[in-house]
């Protein structure tokens, strides 16, 4: 009788985005129970024969990781005796798994880029497609949305992890993602050495971007530097759109409005992405449309009113640099939001903002992030877009 392949198990649940596990040996995964056996480790030990984890790189956030299904890796000890029997293989793979969950805010192209696929590339990009992945709350309308870059990553189809009764078995795996911080990679913690450049490189490849950078547009030229408007149709709406759009367009901008039905379509948006100079729009997770730009474009964050800048800051304006973006804001004034119409001028809404956030992540989001539009002074918007016209343009 043959020795057992002795395997290995390593988990890591320190880091603040996401918990993840490796394993090397034997390994048998069983979708339906959502279970990941680790036959004869080498370094079992009883308290760590069975670890929990849910594959989404928001740990966080406990009500959303409540939507993320849970999976179980359970380790037997070398020997014949192991008090956990594993089942038979069905299948076997020449090929690494990773195992991941495309649940949480499956909906919201920031958190997708965030939460999911920026945390695939790290996990998986270093294989060169030969990996196959393994989705938790598999979701079909998901999968095809972002089929471009799972095709660029794995040479084979996502498995339904969910739906599986066969058992698949694995030489090596990962369960969860690797996961830095929002929207962004730091290069010193990717053991590949990845960047937001290398990831940008990887996302023109995937979609077939032309447009690698952009050069300053001169005025003489009679070419109009081109500027995507992403506009919302829920909370944070920009009221007088029509007017702004004219605005920019009298001072020299070439201006494409891009609306929700415009950006889901994620094979024709970037490409129109990646023909503009510029993207501007209301802070919201449209703003994550930069990831198609060409390098040296510039993002534009309308910020709505109520001491916001650095929530927005964070997500959409840190990130920008390490992309090879350039980043303006515009900070809206209290004569600029909808919130007029709700609240007098003398409520702290106005006056002392700041005492609103100390209420609580819920008053915050209900007023200042879902409770109001935007209606821009036009007059200031149209300064404000003289100099940005000015810096990205020469004689």
């Amino acid at each position: 009788v043959a020795a057992p392949i002795l395997g290995s198990i390593s988990c890591n649940f320190s880091n603040h985005q996401s918990d993840t596990c490796t394993m090397e040996g034997d390994l048998r995964i069983h979708g339906k129970s959502a279970t990941v056996y680790v036959v004869s480790v080498s370094t079992y030990r009883p308290e760590n024969s069975t670890i929990k984890l849910r594959p989404y790189a928001r740990k966080w956030e406990d009500q959303v990781m409540q939507l993320v299904r849970e999976v179980t890796v359970r380790s037997s000890p070398p020997g014949a005796d192991d008090d956990v029997i594993p089942p038979e293989c069905s299948v076997r793979h020449d090929v690494p798994a990773v195992v991941f969950s495309t649940g949480g805010y499956n909906r919201n192209f920031f958190h997708v880029m965030t939460d999911v696929i920026i945390p695939l590339y790290l996990t998986v990009r270093e294989y060169n497609g030969r990996v196959q992945l393994l989705a938790t709350d598999y979701e079909p309308n998901w999968i095809a949305k972002y089929k471009a870059i799972l095709v660029a990553l794995s040479a084979y189809p996502v498995i339904d992890m969910d739906s599986e009764d066969t058992v698949r078995c694995f030489p090596s795996a990962h369960v969860g993602l690797e996961s830095h911080k929002e929207l962004s990679i730091v290069p010193g913690l990717s053991r590949n050495g990845y960047t937001m450049a290398s990831f940008r490189d990887f996302i023109r490849s995937a979609y077939s971007l032309q447009r690698p950078r952009v050069a300053p547009v001169s005025r003489s030229s009679g070419r109009k530097p081109r500027l995507v408007l992403i506009l919302r149709r829920n909370s944070r709406q920009l009221k007088n759109e029509a007017d702004a759009i004219a605005a920019a367009t009298e001072l020299g901008f070439e201006v494409v409005a891009a609306g929700p039905d415009d950006v889901s379509d994620l094979e024709r948006f970037s490409g129109l992405a990646n023909s503009c100079d510029v993207l501007m729009g209301v802070h919201g997770a449209g703003l994550a449309n930069m990831l198609f730009l060409p390098d040296n474009a510039t993002v534009v964050q309308i910020i709505p009113w109520g001491e916001l800048k650095w929530p927005c800051r964070h997500s959409f304006g840190d990130p920008v640099a390490p992309m090879g973006l350039r980043y303006l804001e515009y900070e809206v004034t209290a004569d600029e939001t909808t919130l007029n119409e709700t609240y007098p001028r003398d409520h702290a809404v106005f006056t002392d903002p700041v005492s609103v956030h100390r209420q609580g992540f819920d008053k915050v989001w209900n007023i200042f992030i879902n409770g109001q539009h935007v209606i821009l002074d036009i007059k200031r918007f149209r300064g404000f877009m003289e100099q940005l016209y000015q810096t990205i343009t020469t004689e």
